[in-house]
C-alpha cells in the first residue's frame, strides 16, 4: 500500500493519541497502520499540512531535555522524588541501564529486561528513551517516551519533558492536555509490559500520575508538576479498542490500492477517497491530511465539517442539503426533534430578518418646520 521500496513511517504516541481521538476515521487507521507518510501524501494531493515543529523549537527542546537528564538524571530524579514520591529514600544516585539494541524489536526486549531487573533492585533507576510496543488495530506501534523512572518500591513512572514554559506553577492547559494524552499512551504500553512481568500474579505498579517537566517561567531551569492521567488513560484505552482492525479495512479496498506519492494525482486521489474518512475541524491540528479531507467534506456538503457538536445535534441529517430541506419544510419528519428545532430556528430567523428590514427602511421626509413659540 505504501508503494514499492517506500519505508514505513513509524507510529508515535502523538499520532496514537490523535487516532484515538477520532476512532471512526478509517482513512487515518489504514494509512497509519500501513506506515504511509501522510505529510508526503498530502503534498502529492496538493493539500500540504500547515503545521509542524520549527527547527529552532526542535533544537531548543533537545537542549532542554539534555539539561534535565545531565549528571545521570540527578535533577530529573530529584523532581520525581519531590513531586511524586517524597516518602522514599532520596535518590543519591541511580542506575541508568544501556538500552541500545538492534532494531525496534530488540530495543523493546532490552527495555523489558531492564524494567524486570530494576523492579527488584530496590533502588532508583532511570530508563532514558526506552522502547515500548503497543498493538493498535492489529498493527504494532513502537513508542519512545522521554524517560521512565523505576522507584525503590518497584513502581514505574512516565516522564514527559516539554519545552513550553510553566509560569507561576501552571502551563498552557491545551498543551498540558496534549502531553497528558500522549503520556496515557505510554502508560497503556507500560501496563502491557507489567502484565508480562507479573510475579505470582502481581504485576509491577504503573503509576497513573506522570511527571511533566518544563522550563520554569522564562528561564531554562527545569520545574515539574504531577499530572493525573487516569481519565485520559481510560478514554484512550476505550477509543483504541474501538478501532477497526487494519486487515478488515484493507479487505474492503479495491485490489491493488496504493497510496504512493509517486502516483499521478488523479489516481492517488481516487485511492485515498476509496477509504471513508471522518473529518472534524479538530483534525486540522493533528492530521497531515486534514486539508484534503476538509475540501472533500465541503464538496459533499457533509455536516461533519461544521464540528462534532453540530453533527450530534442534527441526528440523522448528514448533509447540509438535508438540513436546509428540513428547515424549509421540504423534507424530514416533523416529529423528529432535530427537524422540529430546525424549523423553529428558520421561523425565528425569518422574523429577525423581517424586523431588521423594517428597521432599515428610509425615514420619510419631515414636514415644514414650525417656528417655535416664544
Amino acid at each position: 500500500m505504501r508503494g514499492p521500496g517506500v519505508p514505513p513511517k513509524a507510529l508515535d504516541a502523538r499520532a496514537l493519541a490523535a487516532l484515538a481521538a477520532n476512532p471512526g476515521c478509517r482513512r487515518r487507521a489504514i494509512l497509519d497502520g500501513a506506515g504511509v507518510d501522510k505529510a508526503a501524501l498530502a503534498g502529492a494531493l496538493g493539500s500540504p499540512p500547515a503545521f509542524g515543529q520549527s527547527q529552532f523549537a526542535f533544537m531548543r527542546g533537545n537542549a532542554f531535555e539534555a539539561r534535565v537528564k545531565a549528571d545521570g538524571g540527578a535533577e530529573l530524579l530529584r523532581l520525581v522524588h519531590e513531586r511524586l514520591d517524597p516518602g522514599a529514600e532520596p535518590p543519591a544516585g541511580a542506575e541508568v541501564p544501556d538500552l541500545s539494541a538492534t532494531g525496534p524489536q530488540g530495543r523493546v526486549a532490552r527495555t523489558a529486561l531492564a524494567l524486570r531487573e530494576a523492579a527488584g533492585a530496590g533502588a532508583w533507576t532511570l530508563l532514558d528513551h526506552p522502547m515500548l510496543a503497543l498493538d493498535v488495530a492489529g498493527s504494532p506501534a513502537f513508542l519512545e517516551p522521554d524517560a521512565v523512572v523505576v522507584h525503590p518500591d518497584g513502581g514505574w513512572t512516565v516522564v514527559e519533558i516539554k519545552s513550553f514554559p510553566m509560569l507561576d506553577g501552571s502551563a498552557d492547559p491545551a498543551k498540558v492536555g496534549a502531553a497528558a494524552r500522549q503520556a496515557a499512551v505510554y502508560v497503556l504500553a507500560l501496563e502491557e509490559v507489567a502484565a508480562r512481568l507479573a510475579v505470582d500474579g502481581t504485576p509491577p505498579r504503573v503509576h497513573h500520575r506522570v511527571l511533566l517537566v518544563c522550563p520554569k517561567d522564562f528561564s531554562n531551569l527545569p520545574t515539574a508538576s504531577a499530572v493525573d492521567i487516569r481519565r485520559q488513560r481510560a478514554v484512550t484505552a476505550r477509543q483504541l479498542s474501538r478501532l477497526t482492525r487494519v486487515e478488515e479495512i484493507a479487505g474492503t479496498l479495491p485490489e491493488g490500492t496504493c497510496f504512493s506519492p509517486e502516483l499521478p494525482a488523479e489516481e492517488l486521489a481516487a485511492a485515498v477517497d476509496s477509504v471513508p474518512a471522518s473529518y472534524a475541524p479538530e483534525c486540522l491540528s493533528t492530521c497531515d491530511l486534514a486539508f484534503h479531507c476538509r475540501a472533500r467534506a465541503r464538496e459533499a456538503g457533509a455536516v461533519t465539517a461544521l464540528g462534532r457538536p453540530v453533527r450530534a445535534e442534527l441526528g440523522g441529517l448528514s448533509s447540509v442539503e438535508d438540513v436546509l430541506a428540513a428547515a424549509h419544510g421540504e423534507a424530514g419528519d416533523p416529529d423528529d426533534p432535530a427537524v422540529a428545532a430546525l424549523r423553529r430556528a428558520a421561523v425565528l430567523r425569518a422574523e429577525a430578518l423581517d424586523a431588521a428590514r423594517a428597521a432599515s427602511l428610509p425615514v420619510p421626509p419631515a414636514g415644514p418646520e414650525v417656528p417655535a413659540c416664544r
